[in-house]
């Protein structure tokens, strides 16, 4: 799992369709933080949400019940956001949620499309403390990747070749002038990335796109962190730049891809 909002998407969607407890998805979200905080973004979420709205509360269970007050139609309507600058999608243009979304790389919409709904944001508010934003949605945006299991998994396919291609072109040495090798960074993002667990009733198929996603994403950050590495010349941090957009655009789709589909599935099964 690559973000608390991807945690709660695919945790609640299993909790709405029956296939996983309360419990279930506290203990997910818990792995994030040992403690949640919620807080209403402004007097329409409060009254949308029934949470205050001068003040935060205390639990990741109040979340569960902010996702069961709206309409979801067992996980139908519960829907993943991942964007980044240049790549809005299934954001509601113009709204405070668009900007806290953006601003954090991740959101969760609740709702189903054409309804009202909400938008709630993660945030790291301390060591130990997640914060939670909710946004008042007056229209649910329709869902913009829907190609289903099939195009997420190639997209991801794309990606790790890609990625391959692109970042084997690109001479990377150490700071002190040394080629450094980067595999056991790699092996420390992915690590870190898969103590977040899926659900049990998840598809097969969509946990092996989204954990190709999460080693794709190691690779791309550990290129892109330059801790202990560099580009050999200017043109090649450049050309690692230009290479690594792309390549973060199709993990996003990836996921954004399989969790929707993975949703649907677990709805229909």
């Amino acid at each position: 799992m690559s973000s608390p909002s991807l945690t709660l998407t695919v945790w609640a969607g299993s909790w709405l369709s029956g296939h996983a407890s309360p419990d279930d998805v506290i203990d997910a979200l818990h792995e994030w933080a040992p403690l949640h905080l919620v807080g209403a973004h402004d007097a329409a979420a409060a009254s949308a949400a029934d949470v205050p709205e001068h003040r935060v509360v205390d639990g990741a269970a109040r979340l569960l019940a902010l996702v069961r007050r709206i309409d979801t139609t067992a996980g139908a309507g519960l829907q993943l956001v991942l964007p980044a600058p240049g790549d809005v999608r299934a954001l509601p243009a113009g709204t405070a949620f668009a900007a806290a979304a953006l601003a954090a790389g991740e959101g969760v919409v609740v709702g189903a499309p054409g309804n009202p709904g909400l938008g709630l944001v993660p945030t790291i508010e301390g060591p130990d403390v997640l914060r939670w934003s909710v946004f008042a949605l007056s229209t649910v945006p329709e869902n913009p990747v829907d190609g289903g299991l099939g195009a997420a998994e190639f997209a991801i396919r794309e990606a790790v070749r890609d990625a391959a291609s692109a970042l084997n072109g690109i001479p990377t040495v150490g700071t002190d002038g040394r080629r450094a090798d980067p595999r056991a960074e790699i092996a420390e993002e992915v690590a870190a990335l898969a103590r977040h667990r899926c659900p049990a009733s998840l598809p097969p198929r969509a946990i092996r796109i989204l954990d190709t996603a999460d080693q794709v994403a190691a690779i791309l950050t550990v290129a892109s962190r330059g801790t202990g590495m560099r580009a050999g010349s200017a043109s090649g941090a450049a050309g690692r730049e230009v290479a690594l957009q792309p390549l973060w655009a199709a993990v996003r789709e990836a996921r954004v891809g399989a969790v929707a589909a993975a949703l649907r599935a677990e709805h229909n099964h």
